[in-house]
């Protein structure tokens, strides 16, 4: 059986890498794209001579430096001089033809007696790792990078094994061999694997075309899971995804790692939840469940921290048909995300906008900035806010005619209802809207009304509710037609030890979109079986919200 020569080369990079097993050890070379063949064959060659690779001939050590002189590649010359040449159909592949050019799928590289199939830009993993945390009943995914392949072409096995001991118990336990315990790129341990170590055989794909395998093994054993969570009666709801011509929708704010972390979250504002159940790696386990079981079409997430995106959310919600975009906050390592399937849905364009920087920046908010000029105090406060609008125009590839546009107090509010139309104005014209997110304010808020009645009067009580120094005094007006509140009148989404409310919301554009069902949020004796929120058994302090909506036949 021929070894193998694996050659990454990729147009635009300066250097190719040609990797191989030569005397036992494996060689990296990197050599320039432009670099005429003759040239990497000599070096492949000066090698073999050193190590004693050939044919026929020496390959003593007394011999090397008699060697090194008269190395000819694709020839021999004395003392023994491993022939080094690459052929194409049988035929040697000129030495004048650039590396990037001759080095291709199928050539076959000969060193001395060994043949090499050249196997070019083959699937690779650039990286594979398994979560740090296993929990039994809470699926597992590793985070694995690919190159010149597919993650959903990759073939993943996952095996378990943990240590038996004697029947007296008086003798040291003993390994037992590695079981196949499933396939695929998810994985969710049984309380049976409990003790036990996971290890997981990747093959990198692209269709047909294989690459080495990856073996991942786990540095810590399957632990025992909280069994009941919060959102398993609501699964009950999701078992399949949303039905023909619905679209499933999940708002919802996770709790950003950068503040469960901190002395105030841990002291003062979720002292009743255990230390360990506020650590990333225990409620990221219990937010992938979550998540998954929902079966969303749509997630729209706040705050998620930049880490957890692009190492943890991303890896795995891929792995369930998901991509994902994201937006940081400006000075914080937190921002929004939003999930779409990609085989329900396409992302067409994104219009994402600090409402900060947007309002000093672009002319479509000169007359709200105009009005804020007479508060130097309030305006100073605004533009120091780092509140962020993720904005994302969807096409259903099922309709592709049907086009979503959707995912932050008043000023905010007004701020980001003028963005939202004048994309939809010149991106999207008769997009349906979905505004979905934390606003951090409650349903009677001049916030809520502008949404929903698309006006707030200067007499508004909140134009003065942060005092005098805040106070301002304006009529806010929005050019979008007037939303509703998807999942109706809710007790909260909001609990905490010292404060409950509804605080988040899934709005939609009623003369485009209705409501097809709404997934019962969680009893009140679900939420507190643990006090508050969050705690062992929810890994946040928000509860999702979770809606299929439909597009209304259009009017004739």
């Amino acid at each position: 059986m021929a070894e193998r020569v694996t050659v990454r080369c990729v147009p635009g990079e300066p250097k190719l890498t040609i990797s191989f097993v030569l005397d036992g050890s494996r060689r990296h070379m990197l050599r320039d794209q432009s670099e005429e063949l003759g040239k990497a064959l000599s070096r492949i060659a000066n090698n073999a001579t050193k190590g004693g690779v050939g044919g026929g001939g020496g390959g003593g050590r007394a011999k090397k430096s008699k060697k090194r002189k008269a190395v000819q590649a694709g020839g021999e010359g004395e003392g023994g001089v491993v022939e080094v040449k690459l052929l194409r159909d049988g035929e040697p592949v000129a030495e004048e033809a650039e590396n990037s050019e001759a080095w291709q799928e199928g050539t076959v590289l000969h060193v001395g007696d060994t043949r090499y199939e050249v196997q070019r830009n083959r699937p690779h993993f650039t990286l594979a790792q398994l979560p740090g945390c296993l929990l039994a009943g809470f699926p597992a995914c590793p985070r694995l990078e690919v190159e010149f392949g597919r993650l959903e072409d990759c073939e993943l096995t996952w095996y378990k094994h943990g240590a038996t001991a004697s029947p007296a118990g008086d003798a040291p336990a003993q390994e037992v061999e590695w079981v196949q315990a499933g396939s695929g790129r998810v994985y969710v341990p049984s309380n049976l694997d409990i003790g036990s170590r996971l290890k997981v055989l990747a093959v990198p794909r692209d269709g047909a075309r294989s690459g080495p395998p990856t073996e991942l093994v786990s540095a810590a054993t399957v632990e025992a899971g909280p069994g009941w969570c919060m959102c398993d009666n609501r699964h009950a709801y999701t078992g399949r995804e949303a039905g023909p011509g619905a679209l499933r929708v999940v708002s919802y704010n996770i709790l950003a790692d950068v503040y469960a972390q901190t002395e105030l979250a841990q002291t003062v504002l979720y002292t009743y939840c255990p230390p360990y159940a506020l650590q990333l790696d225990y409620r990221f386990n219990l937010l992938l469940k979550e998540l998954a079981g929902y079966r969303a079409d749509l997630l729209c997430l706040q705050e998620v921290d930049t880490g957890v995106f692009e190492d943890r959310l991303s890896p795995a919600l891929d792995a369930y048909g998901l991509d994902g975009t994201f937006r940081v906050k400006d000075r914080q390592n937190e921002g929004l995300a939003t999930f779409y399937r990609r085989s329900r849905l396409r992302l067409l364009s994104r219009h994402d906008i600090m409402l900060s920087e947007a309002l000093t920046s672009d002319p479509l908010h000169s007359d709200l900035m105009e009005k804020l000029a007479d508060n130097q105090f309030l305006k100073d406060k605004v533009l120091r806010l780092s509140t962020t609008l993720q904005v994302s125009v969807f096409e259903d590839l099922n309709e592709p005619s049907k086009k979503l546009c959707g995912n932050i107090r008043l000023l905010q509010m007004g701020v980001a209802m003028q963005h939202l139309s004048h994309v939809i104005k010149q991106e999207a014209p008769g997009a349906a809207i979905i505004f979905c997110g934390d606003f951090n304010s409650c349903p009677d808020s001049g916030v809520c009304q502008l949404v929903q009645q698309g006006v707030v009067p200067d007499s508004h009580p909140d134009w003065v509710s942060g005092g005098p120094e805040e106070s301002c005094s304006m009529e806010l007006c929005s050019s979008l037609p007037s939303l509703l509140s998807a999942c109706g009148n809710l007790a909260y989404t909001n609990y905490v030890g010292g404060f409950n409310g509804v605080l988040d919301y899934i709005f939609l554009q009623p003369d485009s979109l209705e409501v097809d069902q709404v997934i019962p949020m969680p009893s009140h004796e679900e939420v507190t079986s643990h006090q508050a929120l969050p705690s062992v058994a929810h890994p946040s302090d928000h509860i999702a919200l979770v809606c299929d909506l439909r597009f209304k036949p259009p009017q004739d």
